[in-house]
């Protein structure tokens, strides 16, 4: 195991490079003042290190039945699981934890279930005071002892992490009052697979998480039994109440009759198919025995299945009752907010005043600006000139598009005259008259416009 365990940092921690193996394994407790920052580059690697190892469950669970997957149990298992042929056991592993301990990155865990205040809570004390001094003054470094602290510790980055994902999970998902709240069993059922990559939590570590989304990250409600999850900016009680607790209770209950549904179902498949084997073989004895099975299963099923159809009917009842109860609360506060505003308006008689004094004001400043454009010199624009000028701007604009239009077609028919022309040297002689014809035609149509230009004009004019 301690081989294979070494194996998997070295292929999941990049600081776990094997050209980094023999300092990381060393006792480099002496860098701590000769080369800090090679002393924190190895802690840090150790922290990340151990860290990794619980959140995958292959570190030593001690007594427990199952892994933890946020809880570090160190003492001579974890030394023995990380030990190398090669490299020996890690050496400085005790100043690594007792690094830990002090930055809050470890927290024993009878301490961070017994807490009270949130573990990012920092009270600074006399003795807090006298600790940073005394590591100031590298005091402590020399009384530290570097015998491995045992016993069960708090890995805390695994709990953020696992409190960020259920954050996502809870926002992800719009959930009533009613599906909000469960007891801590079904809440466990529910989650303790959806996050840490599939992984199953332990009870020890499904504890520390609701401590931690509780009293550290006020995502939930907990009581020890029951559990809400928090809807951000909604109007709830502060506490587990007597209908939380009620309505955990129901879907408890509701959970495992449909559980036992299930179980009753797969049952009566069973002892159907144990009837049709006896039958098969002749054994009418054992027939009739799962037949009779059948038959109380069935029964039991049925009574089930009552039970669960009138539950769930309660069930969607409380929920509509806590629909109405918050819909109730926020039509509450709404009339609050009105009233609030409303009095802060002042009435409609205030408002008129307010408005009658914006308008004088308006007219006031019009008339100030009147009498500054006076002051000035204002000048003052003849309309119609400005229209005599648009309107030779268009005619000019008029007669260079006619201009541009009337030399398209001249180039067009002189074009087609010499598309013409090559067309009766290819076939023969040109006859003088077709020539002369397109020739008076052109000057036709040119006069033509010629005087529908100058009849535009005029009327224009």
């Amino acid at each position: 195991m301690s081989q294979s365990l070494l194996d998997y940092l070295v292929e999941h921690e990049p600081a776990f490079r094997k050209a980094r193996l023999p300092a990381l394994y060393s006792d480099f407790q002496t860098q701590r003042t000769l080369n800090p920052d090679g002393y924190q580059a190895n802690v840090s690697a150790w922290r990340r290190a151990l860290a990794q190892i619980a959140r995958s469950g292959l570190a030593p669970a001690g007594r427990a039945s199952a892994p933890n997957l946020f809880v570090l149990h160190s003492d001579e298992q974890l030394l023995h699981a990380l030990e190398s042929k090669q490299y020996g056991r890690p050496l400085a592993l005790g100043a690594v934890l007792q690094e830990a301990l002090t930055a809050k990155d470890l927290i024993p865990l009878r301490e961070f279930l017994d807490a009270k205040d949130s573990i990012y809570h920092r009270p600074w004390s006399v003795w807090s005071l006298a600790a940073w001094t005394m590591k100031q003054l590298g005091v402590s470094d020399m009384l530290r002892r570097d015998n491995l602290p045992k016993g069960q510790f708090v890995v805390v980055a695994n709990v953020e992490e696992a409190g960020k994902a259920f954050g996502e999970l809870s926002l992800a998902t719009e959930r009533s009052s009613f599906e909000r709240t469960f007891s801590k069993a079904h809440f466990y059922r529910t989650f303790n697979d959806q996050l840490v990559d599939g992984r199953q939590l332990s009870e020890t570590d499904m504890e520390v998480l609701l401590k931690f989304l509780s009293r550290d990250k006020g995502a939930i409600l907990y009581d020890g039994n029951t559990v809400k999850i928090k809807t951000p900016g909604a109007q709830e009680p502060a506490e587990i109440t007597d209908q939380d607790a009620s309505i955990a209770q129901l879907k408890e209950l509701l959970a495992s009759l449909t559980h036992q549904t299930a179980l009753l179902g797969k049952r009566i498949d069973v002892l159907a198919a144990q009837a049709k084997q006896a039958v098969a073989k002749n054994n009418r004895v054992a027939a009739l025995a799962a037949l009779r099975s059948k038959k109380l299963a069935e029964s039991t099923l049925e009574r089930r299945f009552a039970t669960v159809n009138q539950l769930e009917e309660v069930a969607a009842r409380i929920e509509q009752a806590a629909d109405n109860a918050q819909l109730v609360r926020v039509m509450e506060a709404s009339g609050e907010a009105l009233r609030s505003l409303h009095a802060q308006v002042g009435g409609a008689e205030r408002v008129e005043e307010v408005v009658g004094r914006l308008r004088e004001q308006m007219a006031a400043a019009d008339e100030v600006g009147s009498i500054l454009a006076e002051s000035a010199g204002t000048v003052v624009v003849d309309e119609v000139e400005i229209d005599d000028e648009l309107a030779a701007l268009e005619d000019e604009e008029k007669r260079k598009a006619e201009e541009a239009e009337r030399a398209r077609r001249e180039a067009e028919q002189a074009n087609e005259a010499e598309q013409l022309r090559r067309r009766l040297e290819a076939a023969g002689e040109v006859p003088a008259g077709v020539i002369e014809g397109k020739k008076k035609e052109k000057e036709e149509m040119q006069a033509a416009e010629d005087m529908m230009s100058r009849m535009s004009l005029k009327e224009d004019s």
